[in-house]
């Protein structure tokens, strides 16, 4: 028995020492873990930490502000504003080009603003989605995502409302090129 209590009371101790070091920053490399952390400020857990996200800009049109930390349904997420819901479903100004199919889901609910990120981009441009089963489409920034051309793509929450999808469902949406 003494052993064995032992043993656990080490794991535990092993564990707990793993968490502190994530928690102030300092990061061992390991099985799905990068070799070297991009810098050394705390993980905010109100800020992606998709590496794909970081550095995107989104435009005027499809930004919005981070949503509050209390935040808890759509609408508390959601923080486009009147205007740019109008302006995103509008019809396009300028004949689009189509890039095609693809499956999404809800992308991260506390990343702001209209986006979609699919793996039909090669590098970021206004765009629009389009929910075939309905008609509706949004303005969003396109998103370049690692993978196949016929992997699956995530779409923030303020789109996939102004979509008319699911929140929980896979949805087929069309993609096309702005202008």
């Amino acid at each position: 028995m003494k052993p064995f209590a032992l043993i656990s009371l080490s794991c535990l101790i092993l564990v707990g020492c793993a968490g502190v070091m994530d928690r102030i920053g300092i990061s061992m490399p390991g099985p799905g873990k990068p070799d070297a952390v991009a810098n050394d400020a705390p993980l905010d857990p109100f800020v992606p930490s998709d590496p794909v996200s970081q550095g995107n800009i989104l435009t005027p049109e499809t930004s919005a502000p981070p949503p509050a930390p209390s935040a808890q349904s759509a609408e508390a997420l959601d923080t486009t504003t009147a205007e740019q819901r109008a302006a995103a479903v509008a019809p396009p100004a300028a004949p689009t080009r189509d890039l095609g199919r693809t499956v999404a889901s809800l992308g991260s609910p506390t990343e702001p603003g209209l986006w979609l990120k699919t793996p039909l981009v090669k590098a970021e441009a206004q765009g629009r989605v389009t929910n075939p089963a309905n008609g509706k489409s949004s303005l969003v920034t396109l998103i370049p995502l690692d993978g196949p051309a016929t992997g699956g793509s995530r779409v923030s929450l303020s789109a996939m409302r102004l979509i008319g999808a699911s929140l929980t469902d896979l949805t087929e949406v069309t993609v096309a090129l702005e202008g």
